[in-house]
This record gives structure tokens, C-alpha cells and sequence, in this order.
């Protein structure tokens, strides 16, 4: 099953490739001006959001792609990565799966020289984890005696520590 959070990745990452929603039951289109700001989603992309989950949006759907938003929240669909572009990509939990790709009409894509759109990261959590990774590391080693396999400049630093 899809959860919002899952499918809300989904729109915006392709929202960042140009793609838009076709909503009101195909009477208009709309995409984000920005999708993130900083540590998270923009302003703009969370407006857009709350309007595709209210009913007011009618039936809507990604651009080249069949499976309304509502769909992709029930227990039939998933997302999963596109084994051609590595994108988001809704898939069927049982049967027959999506026609194909949101990537199929756009020419340029996928293209490996560009960095793939994302979704928010907390750097500040982010590298907090990776500090804490890299301690716990060292300091199993240190008790271990086995500095020689961590870098030269930790094997230094953790010599004068003692």
C-alpha cells in the first residue's frame, strides 16, 4: 500500500522534471512553482498538495500517467523505482501493472548526467547520524585495539587522546 507521505514523494520528484497534475477531471493542469525550500517541501508544493487530497480537485492524475491520486493511497498501488530511470513509479500490489513510466514523453530523460530529483533531507540530522556512525565506529575500534584499519588521521587523533 501507498502511504500520502510515499505518494507526495512521488508527484515531487516529477514535479522537479516539469511534469504536472491534470485535476478538475482533466479541466486543468497544475504544478508547483517550487517544490523544495531548504530542509523541506516549498510553500507552493505544499498548497498544491492539500488541493490534490481535497475533494474540490476532482479526479486528478500525473501527467502521462492514468492512476488518479486517490488510486495510489489505497491498497492496491505502490511506489516503486523505474527500472529504466530510477524514479518513483506507481505499481500494482496484485495484477497487472502501470502501462509504463511517467518518463515515457519526456525525450531528454532519463539522462545520467544530471543529478535525479529528491526529495527533502535535514542535512542537520543527516550528517548528526553519520557523526554518531562514525564515533560508534571508533570507539568499538579503539576498545577492539584495532585502529589500524581506521584512517591515518583518526589513528592519530585517537592516540594523543590517551
Amino acid at each position: 500500500m501507498s502511504s500520502p507521505s510515499s505518494v507526495k514523494q512521488y508527484l515531487a520528484c516529477w514535479f522537479q522534471l516539469g511534469k504536472r497534475v491534470v485535476a478538475n477531471n482533466g479541466q486543468k493542469t497544475i504544478a508547483p512553482g517550487t517544490v523544495l525550500r531548504g530542509n523541506g517541501y516549498s510553500q507552493d508544493f505544499e498548497e498544491c498538495w492539500q488541493y490534490l487530497q481535497s475533494s474540490e480537485s476532482g479526479d486528478c492524475y500525473l501527467e502521462g500517467t492514468h492512476e488518479t491520486i486517490a488510486d495510489l493511497m489505497s491498497d492496491r498501488w505502490e511506489i516503486t523505482e523505474c527500472g529504466r530511470c530510477d524514479m518513483p513509479i506507481p505499481m500494482r500490489s496484485k495484477g497487472i501493472p502501470a502501462e509504463c513510466c511517467p518518463c515515457h514523453d519526456l525525450p531528454s530523460w532519463p539522462n545520467n548526467s544530471l543529478p535525479l530529483p529528491r526529495v527533502p533531507v535535514n542535512t542537520q540530522s543527516y550528517l548528526r547520524d553519520l557523526n554518531d556512525r562514525l564515533l560508534e565506529k571508533a570507539r568499538s575500534q579503539r576498545n577492539g585495539d584495532r585502529q589500524e584499519e581506521l584512517p591515518l588521521c583518526w589513528r592519530e587523533s585517537l592516540t594523543r587522546s590517551r
